[in-house]
């Protein structure tokens, strides 16, 4: 399935939640449909912690990890959305908020997570911003303490989703998929190269990682309109 997007300016582009600020568009109409499509591909079994990665910088993760969060939050999940990106986080400026407490602190026994996270103005959404950057995101990431805090988390959410950094930049996505339910690989059209792609879909599934799906975005058409889509892996 395809679907329009308006015109937008960069920045905004990067930080839209188009699922929230205008929930009837056809974009938001899209990102359900990727709700449904994720849950059909796990209908035996309970899904409850999904990653969101893609191979390279810039190919729209972290703005396809938010406005999941926010159509499974719409559905009625007690949703917790976990900034995992160690090395360049962004969640703290799509909603608006500091960046001085989050998972790191968690991580390292300076916080607990009713203290870490935020409720944010969406209804069932809350958020888990990074925190201070750490000189190890691999160690920390794959640490006893993550277990121990998503474990946490599962026992106050019914869904975790985490935005992770991009796969063939380093090794804390395939961490992640070792934890994780289930992985969404986003990969940007006229951009993400196709050895790229399967350069990390193998990662990920070396890792013990369970690929969900692909996400396409920013297919350009003849009216330089955007478009979204959802395919299986």
């Amino acid at each position: 399935m395809v679907l329009k997007a308006k015109k937008t300016n960069k920045q905004n582009s990067k930080r839209s939640l188009i699922t929230h600020s205008d929930s009837r568009s056809p974009i938001s109409e899209q990102y359900r449909t990727i709700r449904t499509n994720i849950q059909y591909s796990a209908v035996d079994e309970d899904l409850r912690t999904i990653m969101v990665t893609s191979a390279g910088p810039g190919e729209g993760k972290s703005t396809t990890a938010a406005n999941l969060a926010v159509v499974f939050a719409q559905q009625g999940k007690r949703v917790l959305l976990i900034d995992a990106d160690l090395r360049k986080p962004t969640m703290h400026y799509t909603f608006h908020q500091n960046n001085h407490k989050g998972l790191t602190n968690i991580l390292t026994k300076q916080a607990n997570l009713k203290d870490a996270s935020v409720e944010t103005d969406i209804e069932n959404l809350s958020i888990l911003t990074s925190g201070p950057i750490p000189p190890n995101p691999a160690e920390i990431l794959g640490s006893q303490s993550m277990d121990g805090m998503i474990e946490e988390a599962l026992s106050e959410y019914d869904l975790v989703i985490f935005d992770t950094p991009p796969v063939l930049a380093v090794t804390d996505a395939q961490i992640l998929a070792n934890k994780c339910d289930g992985a969404i690989l986003v990969v940007k059209s006229e951009n993400t190269e196709v050895e790229a792609s399967l350069k990390s879909k193998e990662l990920l599934l070396n890792a013990k990682g369970k690929l969900l799906g692909v996400v396409l975005n920013q297919k350009k058409v003849k009216d330089n309109q955007y478009y979204y889509y959802y395919g299986g892996k």
